[in-house]
């Protein structure tokens, strides 16, 4: 029991600290976004790769392996998820202002039209497997070994949606953010929902890649590039 609370507290530490360093780097430093690539490397995969070597019962492999069962539903999942963003951006984009968007991209991380096309295939496949490896591999699947189902389910998913507010800082009118930050909790909870039974990160990054998809097709609109 001692063993396990120890646990808890490195872990919880580890997933607090780690997310507040990444906070840091958007909110204040507004770090370029190779720079922040390769902090969020280090920080969401390198050091918990670390730290599982310490901790023989830590899994990191299992995390990785693959479940054909699990893909066709994540599939029409992450389909699904694709038409409704874009759909509801096209329904309220005359309704409220998104413009800050691109701004702030420009202006905080040197995010522009014209390098937006590789920036956008980084987040979709490899910011997206990144953050589902720290968030559900790390803070979900492994974290509920040792805290138990219903806090790491709640626990994930609260830091998935507060770690990106300050990347989203001055994007949204209040009332949009507001539903951006119950769109990111509901996500995570979804999103752990998809890895429980098979204990691996495959089908919620598979979501996570087509609503990274879905978020780019906007951003292309917003830059004018469609």
């Amino acid at each position: 029991m001692k063993s396990n609370t120890k646990k808890l507290v490195i872990m919880v530490a580890i997933i607090v600290v780690f997310c507040t360093v990444m906070a840091i780097v958007d909110g204040v430093f507004k770090a370029d976004y190779f720079i922040k690539s390769m902090i969020k490397l280090v920080l969401f995969l390198i050091l918990p790769l670390a730290y599982s070597f310490f901790d023989r019962k830590i899994k990191i492999k299992e995390l990785f392996k693959p479940e054909k069962s699990g893909i066709k539903l994540a599939v029409i999942l992450g389909i699904s998820v694709y038409a409704i963003i874009v759909g509801g951006y096209l329904l309220v984009r005359n309704f409220f202002d998104f413009s800050k968007i691109t701004g702030a991209l420009t202006n905080n991380i040197g995010v522009t039209g014209e390098n937006f096309i590789f920036v956008s295939l980084y987040i979709s496949l490899v910011n997206s497997l990144l953050e589902e490896f720290f968030f559900r591999g790390f803070a979900f699947l492994t974290l509920k070994r040792v805290a138990g189902r219903n806090f790491a389910y709640l626990f994930s998913a609260l830091v998935f949606a507060v770690y990106h507010i300050a990347m989203m800082i001055g994007w949204f009118d209040f009332v949009v953010f507001l539903i951006v930050m119950a769109g990111l909790f509901a996500g995570g909870l979804i999103f752990n929902y998809l890895n429980e039974k098979r204990e691996t990160i495959y089908p919620s990054w598979l979501v996570h890649m087509f609503a990274n998809f879905a978020i780019n097709t906007i951003g292309f609109m917003l830059f004018g590039i469609i």
